[in-house]
Parts: structure tokens; C-alpha cells; sequence
């Protein structure tokens, strides 16, 4: 009868050692997204920051490569742009924008 008993708490212990594993496991290997973009109302429209882990890397209030000092007309275009800069980021690749690639997101200029 103990023998019984030792051995059903003994597997108790151990399925809850596993669940409790797996559980750390996956929390552990969940990758949080360290970039992230978030746009925000200006006077004359749209404008987008990108923070890394929380602290504000980049806030560009006016589209970028163009001669006039105009923010974007809609919440979407900022966005679009925020993701392309966010994705050059995570690529190690340098955040600038160029003319041709805010005409390929059809950003109205």
C-alpha cells in the first residue's frame, strides 16, 4: 500500500516537473519584439516613432527626402514607411529612406 502511494506522488512530481519544463521552455524560447512602431497626430497629419525596447529611437514627424517639411496625409502612410525603416533596422541596414522607395509604398508625395 505505500508503494502504492510513493509511486503515485512520485509520478505526480514528475508530470508536474515536466509541464513545469516545458512551460519555462517555451516562455524562455518566446521572442518578444524588441522594435516596435507606433504613429501619432501632428498639426498638418501623420507622423511615426520607432522605439527599441521601449525608449524612442526615431521620431520622424515629416516624410523624409522631400524638399517640403510635410507630414504624411494619412495614419497608413506613416506606418508604412515606420515598417520599411523597422525592417532596414533589423537588418542592420541604415534607416534612410529614399524618394523611389516612398513612391513603391505609394506614399502620397
Amino acid at each position: 500500500m505505500i508503494t502504492k502511494i510513493k509511486k503515485f506522488f512520485w509520478n505526480t512530481i514528475q508530470k508536474n516537473l515536466i509541464v513545469l519544463a516545458l512551460f519555462l521552455l517555451f516562455t524562455a524560447c518566446a521572442k518578444k519584439e524588441a522594435l516596435t512602431t507606433a504613429s501619432f497626430k501632428t498639426n498638418s497629419g501623420w507622423g511615426y516613432m520607432i522605439a527599441y525596447k521601449e525608449k524612442i529611437v526615431i521620431k520622424q514627424s515629416i516624410i523624409p527626402v522631400i524638399s517640403d517639411t510635410k507630414s504624411f496625409d494619412t495614419e497608413s502612410d506613416a506606418l508604412k514607411v515606420a515598417d520599411l525603416v523597422k525592417q532596414k533596422l533589423k537588418q542592420n541596414l541604415s534607416p534612410t529612406v529614399t524618394k523611389n522607395e516612398l513612391i513603391l509604398l505609394k506614399i502620397k508625395l
